[in-house]
């Protein structure tokens, strides 16, 4: 049993495990269990090349991000479980619990975040009713979207980055999976206002 399951390792998936594991030392979210499923093989960063990303070295690929960034959750905060060589093919939600179906193994969760890419060929069953053309992507690239309000698709269900309405922009799908993020510590904190922020000489 998961408190927070995330699927999908790419920009806004990996972005939002960080965050949720920097919290570990937070009362109201050191006994939770956070896992994602790094399924990597349909992100948009497999091909990417940054220069125009502040902090990031120019010339980073997107391949190194990918594969940084699961060490960098590993190093750091190895208490978020990753699940590697799954793909999620169904969600379904029994009694307020989500089951997350994939090609191996079946997970429950209290609370998920969809954090997979934007194209048409998203082929997670359970999620068809929420799919919509993409608001900020060209029609003829035929992007999608899970109609949500402010990251949320319903009560414990969220979707980060681009598959959120988002540009397809690395720090933007970051930024969306960090605020995800933040606003499940928030929830976890009895609706108080929740970040993580490390402090040099603190």
């Amino acid at each position: 049993m998961f408190d927070a399951l995330i699927i999908g390792g790419g920009a806004s998936g990996l972005s939002c495990a960080l965050v949720l594991g920097s919290a570990k030392d937070k009362v109201f979210a050191k006994d939770k269990r956070i896992g994602i499923i790094t399924h990597q093989k349909t992100s948009h960063l497999q091909t990417a090349l940054f220069n125009n990303v502040l902090g990031m070295h120019p010339g980073t690929t997107g391949v190194s991000i990918l594969q940084s960034g699961k060490e960098q959750l590993a190093t750091l905060y190895p208490h978020v479980e990753q699940i590697d060589k799954e793909k999620v093919l169904e969600i379904t939600k029994t009694n307020d619990l989500f089951l997350v179906k994939t090609n191996k193994n079946i997970y429950t969760s209290k609370l998920v975040v969809i954090a997979v890419g934007y194209t048409n060929l998203m082929t997670i069953k359970g999620l068809e009713k929420y799919i919509e053309p993409h608001p900020r992507a060209a029609i003829e690239k035929e992007r999608i979207w899970l109609k949500n309000t402010d990251h949320k698709i319903e009560e414990n269900l969220y979707v980060a980055g681009t598959l959120a309405g988002w540009r397809s922009q690395f720090a933007i799908a970051s930024g969306s999976g960090a605020h995800v993020a933040t606003d499940i510590l928030t929830l976890w904190n009895d609706g108080k206002h929740a970040k993580v922020h490390d402090k040099v000489g603190n």
